[in-house]
């Protein structure tokens, strides 16, 4: 039986689940709504994108014997307009917002966790560390998941394992995008993560073996070494982030591939504000560019999602980002805020790509609603073109 096989029992055993519970039992339900809206003005286009769209999502599970439990979750996205690219309804003369509509089975899992451990079996949500390498990217109306097993133990107190073996990944462009290579992937992926707290911080040493059934030159294995920790400093607290990573072509990729990553992270946190200085590194060969295609990526090298692909010679990001919360009353500290800046160059020949701002408001709303407003204005010195992204949304969940 091979795992698409078992990620339809999943659903039939959570269909089956789901039939026998009562409202006596301990199933739990949830359910996400948020609507968007996102304008990108790209002077590479003489129009400029407007997107207004709708995510629904519906969830259910519930714990049974022995430590079992099972999961389904749904979810629905709708373009209200036809005024952007989503990938899915044709509009190439706009820029992209890959929002695309979507119905489907977002998970569908069976899992069981004992007192120093646990396993998971089917379509499920993944985010490792920061999701530099592998993440469920929440910030796209339709999620990443995986079809996977997922296996974890605490070798002692302080230190956690984990392997996942990866079958296929659901991508966030939907099973409507008219590239199928956007909508999902098979994989023959196998993820070793090992976590251990020391009382200089947490180092976590990885190991991803990933192979691309569907794009050769997208297989890789890549390991890595990341550290974070943060010290008391009087009334302030100093944290850091120090990474190290290699990637080697894998299976059946064409290219000879070596590349090196890392990154050198610090941070500074007072009362409601943090600042932070960082610089990352995707270093290139002359021909590759380090790859994460399967990350959280906007969340990285700057909103604007410019370099969601590295290019070929290689990126530099050296970025400063400041966080913090204001508000008074029933507002106090609930309005949030960030203000980042990055500068962007190539590893190899030292090219700029170029600068960009980010910006963001996070804040309540009544009737338990949630908005966000937010900003990113990339500026090209060579590389894509100027790039002015606004955004809008309000959620709920239950």
């Amino acid at each position: 039986m091979n795992l698409q096989h078992c990620i339809a029992l999943a659903l039939s055993l959570c269909a089956g689940q789901q039939a026998m519970a009562t409202q006596g039992d301990d199933a739990t339900w949830t359910a996400h709504l948020r609507y968007r809206y996102e304008s990108v003005d790209d002077d590479a286009f003489a129009r400029t994108a407007d997107a207004h769209t709708l995510r629904l999502r519906l969830g259910w599970s519930r714990a049974f014997a022995d430590g079992f439990s099972a999961g389904v979750e749904a979810e629905g996205v709708a373009e209200l307009n036809d005024s952007f690219n989503s990938g899915a309804n044709g509009r190439t003369a706009y820029p992209a917002i890959t929002d695309a509509r979507a119905l489907e089975i977002n998970q569908a899992w069976i899992g069981w966790r004992g007192d120093r451990g646990g396993a998971m079996l089917g379509r499920q949500r993944i985010a490792l560390d920061n999701q530099r390498f592998i993440g469920n990217v929440g910030w796209r109306q339709n999620e990443q998941t995986f079809d996977a097993l997922a296996l974890d133990a605490k070798a002692s107190d302080a230190v956690t394992l984990r392997y996942y073996y990866l079958d296929r990944v659901h991508r966030v462009a939907g099973d409507e995008a008219i590239n199928p290579l956007a909508r999902e992937r098979k994989l023959r992926g196998h993820l070793g993560n090992a976590a251990w707290t020391l009382p200089l911080g947490t180092l976590v040493g990885y190991g991803h073996l990933v192979d691309d059934s569907d794009v050769a030159s997208a297989s890789s294995r890549t390991f890595g070494l990341r550290w974070t920790g943060s010290r008391a400093l009087g009334r302030s607290t100093f944290g850091w982030t120090l990474e190290r990573a290699n990637q080697r072509d894998h299976a059946n990729n064409p290219r000879d591939v070596d590349v090196g990553y890392w990154l050198a992270e610090a941070a500074l946190s007072r009362g409601r504000v943090t600042g932070k200085l960082g610089w990352e590194h995707l270093g290139s060969d002359g021909t590759s560019g380090f790859q994460t295609p399967l990350a959280t990526l906007h969340a990285f090298n700057g909103w604007a999602d410019k370099f969601a692909s590295t290019p070929a010679d290689g990126l530099e990001d050296r970025y400063a980002q400041a966080t913090g919360k204001f508000g008074s009353g029933r507002l106090q500290d609930k309005l949030a805020w960030t203000v980042a800046w990055h500068d962007f160059r190539a590893d190899r020949g030292g090219a700029r790509y170029g600068t960009e701002w980010d910006a963001s408001l996070g804040f309540p709303l009544p009737g338990g609603l949630t908005g966000l407003v937010k900003l990113a204005d990339y500026r090209s010195d060579g590389f894509a073109r100027d790039t002015l992204k606004a955004w809008f949304q309000v959620e709920w969940s239950y």
